[in-house]
C-alpha cells in the first residue's frame, strides 16, 4: 500500500491518520509535527485552557499510545525543511523520508504585529499554540491592563476570559465594527452589548498606531485616534494566514492557500492537502475554511481518496464560539446575504441570513434548537419563508417539513 507522510500535527493530520488506519490502510504512516506535543484541540486554547479549566493532557486529541498502537510513526518538535516532489521525498531534521503519498496538513499561523510598531516587544502575544498560551497565562492577574488588537472571534474570546479573571480589558477594532468580516451587524450588536455589560472597553473604528516599552517590555499603546493607553500586555487577534511556504517552495499551485481539486489533490502528483492550509472548489471559487469541522471532514475525505475512493469533498460549514455564558453556533456561509431575519430575543436569539429567498447561514446564540433546524435546512438546500422564521409563534421543527 506504500508509505503516507503527513506534514502537520494538528486536527487535520490527526483525523487523516486515524481515518487511514480505521479504513484498513496497512502501509506505513508517518506524521511530522513542528510542535513537541501530540495533536491537540485548538479551540479551547483561548477559552478553557487559558482560563485554567482544562489541563494540557485533556487537550490532546488522542493519547500518545494510540499512535504506537496503530503503528503510526509520530515525529514531534521537528519542522519539515524541504519537499522534493520529483524524488518523492521530504527532509525533516536532516533525515530524508520517502513517500508514496504526501499530505500537507500544515494549518495556519496568526498574523503578528509588525516590529516597526513595537510588535517585537516583550508582552506582545498571539493565540495559536499551547506555547503561546503558556507564555501569556501568568499575566492574567486581577487588575492587569490588557489591550486586545482585533475584534474577531479570537479577540473576543480572549476578552471574555480576561474579563472573567478581573483584568481591565480594552479591545480596539480598526474596522467600523467588531466581527465586520464574519458576521452581520445584528450579531456584532449582540456581542458588543455582551462584552460591554462585562466591563470590556470596545473601541471601534480605532486601530493601533504603535506600542512603546520600557526595558524591552510593552508598557503603552498609541491608538490611531490620538489616545494613549497604559498596558501590561497585548494580544493580537488580527487574523491568521495559511501555512503555505513549504508547499510554495516545492512548486505547488497556490490560490487562497494550497490549491486542491474536489478530491484534495494538489497540482503535484501524489500530493494532497487538507485543513486550514488548503483551498478547494466551492461555488466557482477556491474556498478555504478555518474550522475544526472542515479540518476533520476534508482530512477524512483525503484519507478515503488515498485509498482509492475518488469522492468529492462536500463542505458543510459550521463553526462555534464560547464567550462568557453564551454559546454561539454558526451554520453555513453568509457570503452574499442581503437580509437578516431575527428570531427570539434576550440571551437566546438566532440570526438567519437570506440571499433573496434562499437561506445561506445562521448565527444562533444560546439557541441550540434553532441551530439544529437551520443547519439541517442549509445542508438539505431548503429555505423556509423568512416570515415564518421571524414569527415567534411558528414551530421551528415545522420548518423542516414545510
Amino acid at each position: 500500500m506504500g508509505n503516507v507522510v503527513v506534514i502537520g500535527g494538528g486536527q487535520a493530520g490527526a483525523s487523516l491518520v486515524a481515518r487511514l488506519r480505521g479504513k484498513g490502510f496497512e502501509g506505513g504512516i508517518t506524521m511530522i509535527g513542528a510542535e513537541p506535543v501530540p495533536p491537540y484541540q485548538r479551540p479551547p486554547l483561548s477559552k478553557a485552557y487559558l482560563l485554567g479549566d482544562m489541563e494540557e493532557d485533556r487537550l490532546f486529541l488522542r493519547p500518545r499510545a494510540f499512535y504506537d498502537d496503530q503503528d503510526i510513526e509520530l515525529i514531534l518538535g521537528t519542522p519539515v525543511t524541504a519537499v522534493d516532489t520529483e524524488s518523492q521525498t521530504i527532509i525533516a531534521d536532516g533525515r530524508k523520508i520517502p513517500y508514496d503519498d504526501l499530505v500537507f496538513c500544515t494549518g495556519s499561523a496568526p498574523r503578528r504585529l509588525p516590529a516597526a510598531i513595537g510588535g517585537d516587544l516583550g508582552g506582545v502575544f498571539a493565540v495559536r499554540g499551547i506555547a503561546d498560551v503558556d507564555a501569556m497565562r501568568p499575566r492574567f492577574t486581577e487588575g492587569a491592563r490588557l489591550l486586545i488588537v482585533g475584534g474577531g472571534y479570537i479577540g473576543l474570546e480572549a476578552a471574555a476570559v480576561a474579563s472573567k479573571l478581573g483584568l481591565k480589558v480594552t479591545l480596539v477594532e480598526m474596522a467600523e465594527r467588531i466581527l465586520q468580516r464574519v458576521a452581520a451587524p445584528e450579531t456584532a450588536d449582540y456581542f458588543r452589548d455582551l462584552h460591554t455589560r462585562h466591563g470590556v472597553d470596545i473601541r471601534e473604528g480605532v486601530g493601533l498606531g504603535a506600542l512603546t516599552g520600557t526595558d524591552g517590555q510593552v508598557s503603552a499603546a498609541e491608538l490611531t485616534d490620538g489616545s494613549t493607553l497604559d498596558v501590561d500586555f497585548v494580544i493580537a487577534g488580527v487574523g491568521i494566514l495559511p501555512e503555505i511556504e513549504l508547499a510554495e517552495a516545492a512548486g505547488l499551485a497556490i490560490e487562497n492557500g494550497i490549491r486542491t481539486d474536489r478530491t484534495g489533490r494538489t497540482s503535484a502528483p501524489n500530493v494532497w492537502a487538507a485543513g486550514d492550509c488548503a483551498s478547494f472548489p466551492y461555488r466557482g471559487a477556491q474556498l478555504r475554511l478555518e474550522s475544526v469541522g472542515n479540518a476533520i471532514d476534508q482530512a477524512e475525505a483525503v484519507a478515503d481518496n488515498i485509498m482509492g475512493a475518488g469522492r468529492a469533498y462536500e463542505a458543510k460549514p459550521w463553526f462555534w464560539s464560547d464567550q462568557y455564558d453564551v454559546k454561539l453556533q454558526i451554520a453555513g456561509l453568509n457570503t452574499g446575504y442581503d437580509r437578516v431575519v431575527v428570531r427570539g430575543g434576550g440571551d437566546a436569539v438566532s440570526h438567519w441570513y437570506f440571499a433573496g429567498q434562499t437561506l445561506v447561514a445562521l448565527d444562533a446564540m444560546n439557541d441550540p434548537r434553532a441551530y439544529m433546524v437551520g443547519k439541517r435546512l442549509i445542508e438539505a438546500g431548503r429555505s423556509p419563508a423568512p416570515e415564518a422564521v421571524a414569527d415567534p409563534d411558528s414551530d421551528l421543527k415545522a420548518l423542516l417539513k414545510a
